[in-house]
């Protein structure tokens, strides 16, 4: 058997004061198309993949009215970053953008927070304060982790939601609030108002305009982007010459089921820049726990190191997300931006039969020519 050299992806030379944008990069080892899905100010919103550009339309729809946004997802999604999108693309967009993590703030100190107080409201307010839906006027509030909200607040909050209106905690004076309202949550509302925790009045006030974030596994295309985008950023931060990363590391990082989604995979790659100690990204590979769609571990074994298995893997994981269907709007080829029939040519040519499984073809595609 020919012995098998191992091919990396190559990386924007290194530059002390070069940014962090992804660039195009071609070799004749290894393609890697980008498409950074930046506009209206949104540098961190990458990726290529159907299911991103589903949503950002959804976005550019929902962004030029006033109406109240619900966007669900898991942890480290980026509901935050889209939310900021909905913000930034909005009429209300010269207007500040105010965030608050409900989780984060104690519950005795959550509504003066959200609402604000006057002098001697409570013990230890000595001076009036701002909250937040006063220095949201005229702009976007965001209530991160809105199921979080403890329930003898939700009907203040959804008083003020309806009627535009609230007083400072202590005080009189009605206060007019011209606030859009986005909420962002991780938690399933409906099973929160079956168990008594949340105000089923609250939450189809706050439902109006739902969106659904896909996790990063149903996303498997924008993998490569983002580990690019955030090997790149990191080594200009650092000052660390990384050049190129790794095959190797590349396909761990393709099969890791990334259950923290985006944050996790930036705080991996962050951590692989910092142990990085040539050109050459590598990273903490036995850290990841890779799972092939076959739902086996992946291993440096069944690791794609020709060209033709780093496509024909990459190929292979996106039919099995859309469960072998190549044409339509969420079939493999919207998925990978191709046309349908040149994905059936790439497919024929690489041997790929949408009911193979992955262990059926790296078999194949193991042999040497």
């Amino acid at each position: 058997m020919a012995a098998q050299v191992s091919r990396a992806l190559k990386l924007p030379a290194f530059n002390d004061s070069a940014s962090s944008e992804i660039v195009y990069v071609t070799s004749p080892q290894v393609a890697l198309e980008s498409d950074e899905l930046s506009g209206g100010g949104l540098p961190r919103i990458i990726g290529n993949s159907a299911a991103l550009r589903r949503i950002l339309g959804i976005v550019r729809i929902v962004a030029p009215t006033d109406s109240t946004v619900l966007i669900n997802g898991e942890t480290g999604t980026g509901k935050e970053l889209i939310a900021e999108a909905i913000h930034k693309w909005s009429d209300r967009s010269n207007g500040p953008f105010v965030k608050v993590n409900c989780a984060a703030i104690p519950a005795g100190l959550l509504e003066s927070e959200l609402f604000g107080h006057e002098r001697g409201a409570y013990t230890g307010a000595v001076t009036r304060a701002i909250g937040r839906f006063e220095r949201a006027h005229r702009g976007t509030l965001l209530l991160d982790e809105i199921g979080d909200l403890p329930l003898e607040l939700q009907p203040k909050l959804l008083r003020v939601i309806e009627e535009r209106q609230f007083q400072r905690l202590g005080g009189a004076a009605t206060i007019d609030a011209d606030v859009r309202v986005i909420g962002a949550t991780h938690r399933n509302l409906s099973e929160m108002i079956e168990e008594g925790q949340f105000r089923a009045d609250l939450f189809y006030r706050l439902n109006v305009f739902p969106i659904e974030l896909p996790p990063l596994r149903d996303r498997p295309e924008d993998i490569r982007l983002l580990v690019h985008h955030f090997a790149t950023d990191y080594a200009a931060r650092m000052r660390k010459p990384i050049t190129a990363i790794s095959e190797e590391f590349m396909a761990a990082v393709a099969w890791h089921n990334w259950p923290g989604n985006i944050r996790e995979l930036q705080n991996f790659i962050e951590r692989s820049v910092i142990l990085s100690t040539d050109g050459v990204l590598r990273g903490p590979l036995p850290e990841l726990t890779c799972i092939t769609p076959s739902g086996l571990k992946w291993s440096k074994s069944s690791a794609p190191i020709t060209l033709k298995q780093a496509q024909s893997s990459h190929i292979l994981q996106t039919l099995q997300v859309t469960k072998g269907v190549i044409g339509g709007r969420n079939g493999a080829a919207a998925r990978l931006g191709l046309p349908r029939t040149t994905l059936m040519y790439k497919m024929r040519r690489l041997g790929i039969n949408r009911g193979r499984s992955y262990l059926e073809f790296a078999e194949i595609a193991g042999t040497p020519d």
